[in-house]
């Protein structure tokens, strides 16, 4: 789902959350306004990437040098990542990276009452959704002859790798829950690859600019009209997923928005019915909720791309209370009913 253009250690945890909160939203003083705009876009993480920006300093460089170092730390697809590298042991040292990411996952882990939790790419590969090529093909041939289902055994064996809540980092190193724990941030890396590209464009004085990067967005300023960024988040379509409608324009400034959605990638099984990607890190289950959609608006793309898979994890009166407790923090969720699509949202989201 896309949104479109138009007690680890708790002091440590909120200590490295704020550290990026204020890195990534800080207007500086001597922010210029040149009217040079420039775009630049691309492909990254199995993804695009679409970066529009006001500078008489051409920057794509120090864009693509900003996503090569996030690569390097943080692709689960990159064998040679430092991600990679403590997934399969061969190390237990992180950086600077991973230690913000870790930090940020840990909060919405406990502030969403687990239902966010980065370790839970077991579970996703046994229901088809994941690395397990097998799995995948067998749930999308489902038929009579072969139905897919998957052992309740299976479940509760990736069970006892799952649970950031169990892993911390200390002195540079992480500790995980069983060596055979994995980390995938890849819900919470493209908000914060806008983080790391917004906080390179505040060093160099950029006070306007869009970073869209998989549909994450973070935005500042004003675009080339000299009018507020407005961003379309798509409506809902379980006729036509890849339709790009507008279920609302919103204006953005100085603030991030991430959307999470289960309509466009699910199966179709006899066993089990419409079983979607978002797997329950409680239960091993796939969580069926009427929400389709998760938009969430924060100070950080980081927040708000955990909090909108956390949303698509909870039921929508849950996911409405856990966000309205965060500071600065709303959401929009579209609900499947009978006979339409409902909205819901916590009060300040912008109509």
């Amino acid at each position: 789902m896309k949104t479109r253009i138009s007690a680890l250690h708790t002091s440590r945890i909120e200590a490295t959350i704020a550290a990026v909160i204020i890195a990534a939203s800080i207007f500086t003083p001597s922010c210029r306004r040149s009217d040079h705009w420039r775009i630049t876009e691309g492909s990254v993480w199995r993804t695009t990437y679409r970066i529009v920006y006001d500078s008489p300093i051409n920057l794509d460089d120090s864009v693509i040098i900003e996503l090569n170092r996030i690569e390097q730390s943080l692709s689960p697809f990159n064998p040679e990542s430092l991600i990679s590298r403590i997934n399969d042991n061969r190390t237990d040292f992180t950086d600077s990276l991973i230690d913000s990411v870790f930090a940020v996952s840990s909060h919405v882990s406990a502030q969403s009452k687990g239902r966010f939790d980065p370790t839970v790419s077991p579970l996703v590969n046994i229901w088809g959704f994941g690395t397990d090529a097998s799995a995948r093909r067998r749930a999308e041939a489902d038929s009579d002859t072969a139905r897919f289902t998957v052992a309740p055994q299976l479940i509760d064996s990736a069970m006892q790798l799952v649970g950031i809540s169990q892993c911390h980092i200390t002195d540079g190193r992480i500790i995980k829950k069983h060596p055979a724990t994995t980390f995938n941030f890849s819900a919470v890396t493209k908000g914060f690859a806008c983080d790391i590209i917004n906080s390179m464009f505040r060093r160099n004085s950029v006070c306007n600019f869009m970073v869209e990067i998989g549909g994450e967005v973070v935005a500042s300023g004003h675009n080339p009209d000299n009018k507020p960024w407005r961003i379309q988040i798509d409506a809902p379509d379980l006729s036509s997923p890849a339709t790009h409608n507008a279920l609302r324009i919103i204006p953005l400034d100085n603030c991030a928005v991430a959307t999470s959605g289960n309509y466009r990638n699910y199966h179709n099984t006899l066993a089990y019915g419409r079983v979607g990607h978002t797997i329950d890190p409680a239960t091993g289950l796939p969580f069926n909720t009427p929400t389709l959609s998760a938009t969430v608006i924060a100070p950080t793309g980081a927040l708000a791309d955990a909090w909108a898979t956390a949303c698509m994890a909870s039921h929508p009166d849950s996911a409405i209370a856990a966000i309205s407790r965060q500071p600065h923090i709303e959401c929009l969720l579209a609900i499947s009913t009978p006979d339409s699509i409902r909205i819901a949202s916590t009060p300040h989201f912008p109509r």
